[in-house]
Protein backbone atom coordinates (compact mmCIF):
# COMPACT_ATOMS: atom_id res chain seq x y z
CA UNK A 1 0.00 0.00 0.00
CA UNK A 2 1.35 3.81 -0.84
CA UNK A 3 2.20 5.67 2.30
CA UNK A 4 -0.22 8.29 2.76
CA UNK A 5 2.07 11.15 3.76
CA UNK A 6 1.26 13.50 1.03
CA UNK A 7 -1.89 14.35 2.98
CA UNK A 8 0.15 15.52 5.77
CA UNK A 9 1.88 18.42 4.20
CA UNK A 10 -1.61 18.93 2.37
CA UNK A 11 -3.80 19.03 5.54
CA UNK A 12 -1.31 22.10 7.10
CA UNK A 13 -0.96 24.37 3.35
CA UNK A 14 -4.96 23.99 4.22
CA UNK A 15 -5.03 24.75 7.79
CA UNK A 16 -2.16 27.50 7.38
CA UNK A 17 -3.78 29.71 4.79
CA UNK A 18 -7.18 29.48 6.54
CA UNK A 19 -5.25 31.14 9.10
CA UNK A 20 -4.32 34.18 6.98
CA UNK A 21 -6.71 37.14 7.78
CA UNK A 22 -9.88 34.85 8.31
CA UNK A 23 -12.84 36.62 9.01
CA UNK A 24 -12.69 36.55 12.28
CA UNK A 25 -10.51 34.30 14.49
CA UNK A 26 -12.38 32.71 17.37
CA UNK A 27 -14.86 31.51 14.56
CA UNK A 28 -11.88 30.39 12.65
CA UNK A 29 -10.81 28.84 15.39
CA UNK A 30 -14.06 27.02 16.21
CA UNK A 31 -14.65 26.26 12.72
CA UNK A 32 -11.16 24.30 12.02
CA UNK A 33 -10.99 22.91 15.24
CA UNK A 34 -12.85 19.37 14.29
CA UNK A 35 -10.11 19.10 11.42
CA UNK A 36 -6.93 19.35 14.02
CA UNK A 37 -8.56 16.98 16.31
CA UNK A 38 -9.38 14.39 13.79
CA UNK A 39 -6.03 14.76 12.52
CA UNK A 40 -3.99 14.27 15.79
CA UNK A 41 -6.76 11.01 16.47
CA UNK A 42 -5.83 9.62 13.22
CA UNK A 43 -2.04 10.61 13.50
CA UNK A 44 -1.64 8.62 17.33
CA UNK A 45 -3.98 5.74 15.73
CA UNK A 46 -1.94 5.23 12.53
CA UNK A 47 -0.05 2.38 13.57
CA UNK A 48 -3.14 0.32 14.76
CA UNK A 49 -5.14 1.15 11.97
CA UNK A 50 -4.03 3.04 9.11
CA UNK A 51 -7.37 3.84 6.66
CA UNK A 52 -6.94 3.37 3.12
CA UNK A 53 -5.37 6.01 1.15
CA UNK A 54 -9.03 6.28 -0.88
CA UNK A 55 -10.57 7.25 2.67
CA UNK A 56 -8.10 9.69 3.76
CA UNK A 57 -8.44 11.89 0.59
CA UNK A 58 -12.04 12.01 1.49
CA UNK A 59 -11.10 13.12 4.97
CA UNK A 60 -8.43 15.57 3.54
CA UNK A 61 -11.69 17.13 1.58
CA UNK A 62 -13.62 17.37 4.46
CA UNK A 63 -10.99 19.05 6.48
CA UNK A 64 -10.67 21.81 3.23
CA UNK A 65 -14.10 22.36 3.57
CA UNK A 66 -13.54 23.24 7.29
CA UNK A 67 -11.13 24.97 6.23
CA UNK A 68 -12.76 27.08 4.21
CA UNK A 69 -15.40 27.57 6.10
CA UNK A 70 -13.66 28.68 9.24
CA UNK A 71 -11.58 31.28 6.95
CA UNK A 72 -15.06 32.71 5.33
CA UNK A 73 -17.36 31.89 8.43
CA UNK A 74 -19.84 29.67 6.72
CA UNK A 75 -22.28 32.27 5.89
CA UNK A 76 -20.00 34.18 3.76
CA UNK A 77 -18.41 31.87 1.40
CA UNK A 78 -17.81 34.29 -1.75
CA UNK A 79 -18.63 31.58 -4.35
CA UNK A 80 -21.99 30.83 -2.36
CA UNK A 81 -22.76 34.19 -2.22
CA UNK A 82 -22.70 34.50 -5.92
CA UNK A 83 -25.26 31.71 -5.86
CA UNK A 84 -27.55 33.17 -3.43
CA UNK A 85 -27.70 36.11 -5.92
CA UNK A 86 -27.27 34.34 -8.92
CA UNK A 87 -30.10 31.92 -7.89
CA UNK A 88 -32.55 34.62 -5.86
CA UNK A 89 -31.80 32.04 -2.37
CA UNK A 90 -32.29 33.35 0.81
CA UNK A 91 -29.31 32.25 2.83
CA UNK A 92 -25.79 31.62 1.71
CA UNK A 93 -25.99 27.41 1.98
CA UNK A 94 -22.36 26.57 1.97
CA UNK A 95 -22.70 25.37 5.31
CA UNK A 96 -24.88 22.39 3.85
CA UNK A 97 -21.91 21.33 2.06
CA UNK A 98 -20.16 20.77 5.76
CA UNK A 99 -23.24 18.98 6.78
CA UNK A 100 -23.45 16.68 3.46
CA UNK A 101 -19.59 16.03 3.98
CA UNK A 102 -20.24 15.98 7.87
CA UNK A 103 -22.64 12.27 7.20
CA UNK A 104 -20.76 11.48 3.75
CA UNK A 105 -17.02 11.13 5.35
CA UNK A 106 -17.84 9.47 8.64
CA UNK A 107 -19.65 6.93 6.71
CA UNK A 108 -16.85 5.93 4.85
CA UNK A 109 -14.43 5.76 8.05
CA UNK A 110 -17.28 3.91 9.89
CA UNK A 111 -17.63 1.36 6.97
CA UNK A 112 -13.96 0.80 6.83
CA UNK A 113 -13.93 0.11 10.57
CA UNK A 114 -16.82 -2.45 10.32
CA UNK A 115 -15.71 -3.99 7.48
CA UNK A 116 -11.87 -4.73 9.05
CA UNK A 117 -12.96 -5.31 12.48
CA UNK A 118 -15.93 -7.43 11.46
CA UNK A 119 -17.97 -5.56 13.63
CA UNK A 120 -21.56 -6.66 11.82
CA UNK A 121 -21.92 -10.35 11.01
CA UNK A 122 -25.37 -9.77 9.32
CA UNK A 123 -25.25 -7.49 6.18
CA UNK A 124 -28.90 -6.72 6.41
CA UNK A 125 -28.05 -4.23 9.64
CA UNK A 126 -24.88 -2.96 8.08
CA UNK A 127 -26.07 0.25 6.04
CA UNK A 128 -28.91 1.21 8.52
CA UNK A 129 -26.14 0.94 11.27
CA UNK A 130 -23.74 3.37 9.57
CA UNK A 131 -26.20 5.96 8.61
CA UNK A 132 -27.64 5.78 12.05
CA UNK A 133 -24.29 6.48 13.62
CA UNK A 134 -23.96 9.40 11.26
CA UNK A 135 -26.95 10.97 12.19
CA UNK A 136 -25.78 10.58 15.62
CA UNK A 137 -22.38 12.40 15.07
CA UNK A 138 -24.80 15.53 13.49
CA UNK A 139 -27.09 15.12 15.92
CA UNK A 140 -24.09 15.97 18.93
CA UNK A 141 -22.16 18.31 16.85
CA UNK A 142 -25.78 20.23 16.70
CA UNK A 143 -25.94 20.10 20.63
CA UNK A 144 -22.07 21.32 20.44
CA UNK A 145 -22.80 24.77 18.21
CA UNK A 146 -26.32 25.23 20.75
CA UNK A 147 -23.83 24.82 24.06
CA UNK A 148 -21.07 26.96 22.32
CA UNK A 149 -23.45 29.58 21.26
CA UNK A 150 -24.87 29.70 24.86
CA UNK A 151 -21.25 29.95 26.24
CA UNK A 152 -19.84 32.62 24.27
CA UNK A 153 -22.96 34.37 23.39
CA UNK A 154 -22.41 37.11 20.45
CA UNK A 155 -18.84 35.26 19.82
CA UNK A 156 -20.66 32.06 18.79
CA UNK A 157 -23.10 33.79 16.52
CA UNK A 158 -20.86 33.04 13.43
CA UNK A 159 -20.09 29.31 14.40
CA UNK A 160 -23.56 28.54 15.43
CA UNK A 161 -24.71 29.69 11.79
CA UNK A 162 -28.40 29.62 11.83
CA UNK A 163 -28.55 32.99 9.42
CA UNK A 164 -32.07 32.87 11.02
CA UNK A 165 -33.00 30.01 9.26
CA UNK A 166 -35.63 28.41 12.01
CA UNK A 167 -35.33 24.92 10.12
CA UNK A 168 -31.56 24.74 10.33
CA UNK A 169 -30.71 22.41 13.02
CA UNK A 170 -33.26 20.26 11.37
CA UNK A 171 -31.88 20.66 8.10
CA UNK A 172 -28.75 19.96 8.67
CA UNK A 173 -29.16 16.54 10.24
CA UNK A 174 -31.23 16.12 7.21
CA UNK A 175 -27.93 16.96 5.21
CA UNK A 176 -25.72 14.66 6.68
CA UNK A 177 -28.18 11.98 6.38
CA UNK A 178 -28.17 12.06 2.86
CA UNK A 179 -24.41 12.52 2.68
CA UNK A 180 -23.91 9.19 4.68
CA UNK A 181 -26.61 7.43 2.04
CA UNK A 182 -24.51 8.89 -0.67
CA UNK A 183 -21.49 7.71 -0.05
CA UNK A 184 -23.20 4.60 0.63
CA UNK A 185 -24.76 4.43 -3.03
CA UNK A 186 -21.73 5.80 -4.33
CA UNK A 187 -18.96 5.23 -3.25
CA UNK A 188 -19.02 1.75 -1.27
CA UNK A 189 -17.84 -0.30 -4.83
CA UNK A 190 -15.04 1.81 -5.20
CA UNK A 191 -14.51 2.12 -1.28
CA UNK A 192 -14.72 -2.12 -0.71
CA UNK A 193 -12.14 -2.23 -3.77
CA UNK A 194 -9.57 -0.13 -1.79
CA UNK A 195 -9.89 -1.57 1.33
CA UNK A 196 -9.56 -5.13 -0.38
CA UNK A 197 -6.16 -3.38 -2.58
CA UNK A 198 -4.73 -2.55 0.85
CA UNK A 199 -5.32 -6.09 2.50
CA UNK A 200 -3.82 -8.06 -0.58
CA UNK A 201 -0.74 -5.78 -0.69
CA UNK A 202 -0.39 -6.44 3.50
Amino acid sequence: MKQPQIFIPLFFIGLILSGVYPKEYFTWFLEVLPAIIGFLILLFTYKKFPFTNFTYFFILIHCYILFLGGHYTYAEVPLFDWIKETFDQTRNNYDKVGHFAQGFVPAMITKELFIRKNVISNPRFFNFVIVSICLAISAAYEWLEWGVSLCTGDGGDAFLGTQGYVWDTQSDMLYATIGAISMLILFSKRHDKAIQEQFQAQ
